[in-house]
């Protein structure tokens, strides 16, 4: 009998940590949740307040413009376009957005991590050296160069990036398993933070001279 509750007790533990460990957004409750800004005659549903769903719209789940080329001169020569709840207000609840991301010649999607969701994406045009690093303490570096239809998958909150390795532009669709999965871009987290990070802090980390991480800190 004491065996018998002891495995009950472990077996509903072992069931609660698979649930913690995968359940990254909550599940619906219902069909739609529409999320909207004004609180009146709302609920509050995973941090959008919810629109009745008998009130839904063909348009609160509906974009268009991922077939438009985006500019990318800037200085990493790229640009992602989101697709996630605040552009769509019927994704929330859903667990899923995408994104379109635009490369110029040797174009970069600088390293980052997506702290909530798996990445998915597919190269629609041009060829790309993609890679993530596993964590600590191996941070082996996996990568592939990716040509016109071919998908890679980067895992949840490891650090990935894509290159344009060709002459010419290149675009990729991502698809992301969260309604909002967020972005943390390292070289402007570590270096462009406000207020800084103390160059004594950077200069350990990295081993770097103070002058380096000071201009590294003011390019940011």
């Amino acid at each position: 009998m004491v065996r018998g509750v002891h495995f009950l007790v472990a077996a509903t533990f072992m069931g609660l940590a698979f649930s913690l460990a995968y359940a990254y957004d909550p599940s619906p409750l219902q069909d739609t949740c529409v999320a909207i800004d004004d609180p009146k005659a709302a609920v509050f549903v995973n941090g959008k307040f919810c629109k009745d769903p008998k009130l839904a719209t063909p348009e609160d789940f509906f974009f268009s413009g991922l077939h438009i080329p985006r500019n990318t001169s800037n200085p990493v020569g790229s640009t992602v376009t989101p697709v996630n709840v605040a552009q769509i207000a019927g994704l929330n609840t859903l667990g899923i957005s995408m994104a379109r991301v635009d490369y110029a010649p040797y174009g970069l999607n600088p390293p980052h991590t997506h702290p909530r969701a798996t990445e998915i994406l597919v190269v629609l045009k041009g060829t790309l050296y993609v890679g993530f690093v596993t964590s600590n303490p191996d941070n082996r570096l996996i990568s592939k160069v990716l040509n016109k239809g071919d998908v890679f998958v980067f895992p949840i909150s490891l650090i990935h990036f894509q290159l344009n390795v060709g002459h010419t532009n290149a675009v990729a669709i991502a698809a992301l398993g969260s309604q909002n999965p967020g972005v943390i871009t390292i070289a402007n987290a570590v270096f462009g933070s406000n207020p800084p990070i103390s160059a004594d802090v950077l200069t350990k980390a990295f081993q770097l001279d103070k002058n380096v991480v000071d201009y590294l800190q003011s390019s940011f």
